[in-house]
């Protein structure tokens, strides 16, 4: 590959981080990192910096954070540069197509899916919720959601369904780094033709709410065990009565036996970690 080779990234999420680690460890790195502002976070609503940006500042490379992407300063500084890809992972903004049209071979995005299914903000989620198998998909894209020629796609091999979003977040972006810098170059030498989805099949994924996180324990413990699983980051919980009073338990940990959900470990409001049965002992 052409150590000249400019590339840019849009990317904001610890998802985004581990394409970078590969794009890097590839020769791939980019030269620019496009992300989203800075956020308040935590109960002090400390302004924080995405993980892409402090990726980007510990890498020494340049990164913007356009509030808006039609920003006529974005625009003017993205343009400077003769561009020969952009690249996206897990950026979080739908981008305009005369952006994607910039760079000389176009723009491609790593989706977490086998698309066209579950085309949307939370594939991971919704293939822990909803699907028995995921994979990775790479496409030319256009300014339509996860609609573009599909350049690559590869099924996730895992023994263990349904997994924690925590791990398969990182099995997929070990995934998708590995297909992303085996198809870069391929696309650049011209050597893929890119396959029109069949948009008829397409299955688009909700956003979620901290409130989906509730678990009934009177439902299907397959159907509570996904939700435990694909919600881990909005805190999956059930409330108790104690003296009168509604107490919100978070759940940390569970298995299945017998068809029967578990609860192994809980994080009741107000106090620390424990094993469930000694919570309800106490």
């Amino acid at each position: 590959m052409n150590d000249d080779l400019r590339i840019a990234f849009f990317g904001t999420s610890e998802f985004s981080v581990e394409i970078l680690e590969w794009m890097k460890k590839e020769k791939l790195t980019p030269s620019l990192i496009i992300t989203t502002p800075d956020k308040p976070k935590g109960r002090n609503r400390v302004l924080s910096p995405t993980p892409t940006k402090i990726w980007a500042k510990e890498n020494n490379i340049k990164y913007l954070q356009p509030k808006k992407l039609k920003d006529e300063n974005f625009l003017e500084e993205i343009k400077k540069t003769s561009w020969d890809l952009f690249v996206v992972a897990s950026y979080g903004k739908i981008i305009p197509q005369g952006i994607l049209n910039i760079p000389k071979h176009k723009t491609i995005n790593l989706h977490p899916s086998l698309l066209p299914k579950l085309r949307g903000a939370t594939p991971l989620e919704s293939s822990i919720l909803t699907k028995d198998e995921t994979g990775t998909t790479i496409i030319l894209m256009d300014a339509e959601m996860d609609h573009g020629d599909i350049l690559a796609q590869e099924k996730l091999e895992t023994p263990d369904w349904p997994i924690k979003i925590s791990k398969l977040e990182k099995l997929q972006a070990n995934l998708g780094g590995k297909l992303l810098t085996k198809i870069i170059p391929l696309w650049i030498g011209g050597k893929i033709k890119p396959e029109k989805q069949n948009h008829k099949k397409a299955t688009f994924t909700e956003k979620f709410k901290k409130e989906d996180a509730f678990i009934d324990l009177n439902e299907n413990p397959e159907k509570n065990l996904r939700k435990i699983y694909a919600f881990q980051k909005y805190k999956p919980y059930f409330f108790v009565e104690r003296n009168g009073k509604k107490i919100r338990v978070i759940i940390k940990d569970v298995k299945v036996e017998n068809n029967e959900l578990i609860i192994t470990q809980v994080l009741p409001e107000g106090r620390k970690e424990m094993d469930y049965l000694d919570y309800l002992r106490g």
